[in-house]
């Protein structure tokens, strides 16, 4: 099988995480800091920025991948897609130390949890028929 549509979505995510990691890769690089966060809170920040897209980027493109495998029509992938790219792209900006309530991580969240939801009725969909 020829997967076409997950991948065009787990390129440009791909991209946004390695962008997230190289943020704390350098500034634990300049803070001279191996593990953790060296009780810095900006790093701490960009530490949980990169954890959270690789928490939800991994789970919403398996989801996907298994969908488009089974048959799911690629409109239903094209909304997910969509939908983890915009939660991704969003999110780090609304990862906000001191403010949980930033409209861009509810961005972020809500268009994450769509994704997975969508990716998933796709999988159940197909389960059944």
């Amino acid at each position: 099988m020829i997967f076409e549509t997950t991948p065009l979505y787990a390129v440009p995510v791909a991209l946004i995480y390695l962008v997230l990691w190289m943020r704390v890769t350098s500034m634990r690089s300049a803070d001279g800091v191996s593990i953790g966060d060296g009780s810095n809170e900006v790093l701490l920040q960009r530490i949980r920025q990169h954890g959270n897209c690789m928490e939800w980027s991994f789970f919403v493109l398996i989801l996907m991948i298994l969908a488009e495998g089974m048959g799911a029509p690629s409109m239903y992938l094209h909304i997910s897609g969509a939908l983890l790219l915009i939660g991704r792209i969003a999110h780090p900006f609304g990862l906000k130390i001191g403010n949980a309530s930033h409209p861009l991580r509810y961005v972020g969240n809500g268009t994450n949890i769509l994704a997975a939801l969508n990716a998933l009725v796709c999988l159940v969909v197909n389960l059944l028929a």
